[in-house]
């Protein structure tokens, strides 16, 4: 059964999610890549948006075609950002999508401080982009693609790859294959 959710997150829908979960999420979701990660650690202190209960979606989105507020806006791999979550998470962002495993570190984090992480399939950014209504820039526009998004979502699919429990997705699967 797919989870509907909406944005900004609540303690109440962050512990009703599990590893595995297919979820959909309406509301509103930020994007950030390697440079505005970089930017919102050194201006944690005043951030440019509040990070409370906020979802981080790992993209770059493409120039918007006539009639539509983005192009392709698929997900970048996560990792690269584990080394900023602590103090990202430290000021209340709880929702975190992109592709591929975290460390054990950032799992930690996300576990020590009640938030989850989503996977968006890699490779489908025009059709996830099909589920951005509206796509506004809210901060450091020189940054171009990289520069955060405030999108406005509807149904927006991913799956828990980690939950609050610090279970992951990935760990599970290789259990699940080695079992057989």
């Amino acid at each position: 059964m797919i989870k509907k959710i909406t944005s900004p997150l609540t303690d109440k829908i962050i512990k009703s999610l599990n590893v595995g979960d297919e979820v959909i999420i309406s509301g509103v979701i930020y994007t950030a890549r390697d440079a505005a990660h970089k930017r919102l650690v050194l201006d944690i202190k005043k951030p440019p948006l509040i990070l409370k209960d906020q979802i981080i979606y790992y993209c770059g989105p493409t120039p918007a075609m006539p009639g539509r507020p983005v192009g392709s806006a698929g997900p970048t791999t996560s990792g690269r950002m584990d080394e900023f979550i602590g103090p990202l998470l430290k000021a209340g962002l709880k929702g975190m999508i992109g592709k591929g495993p975290r460390s054990r570190e950032a799992r930690d984090l996300m576990k020590k401080h009640k938030a989850v992480y989503f996977v968006a399939t890699g490779g489908a950014g025009a059709l996830l982009a099909r589920h951005i209504k509206s796509s506004n820039v809210i901060a450091y526009p020189d940054l171009g693609p990289e520069s955060i998004h405030e999108f406005n979502v509807l149904d927006f699919p991913v799956i828990v790859a980690n939950d609050i429990k610090g279970r992951d997705i990935f760990e599970e699967g290789v259990k699940k294959y080695r079992k057989k």
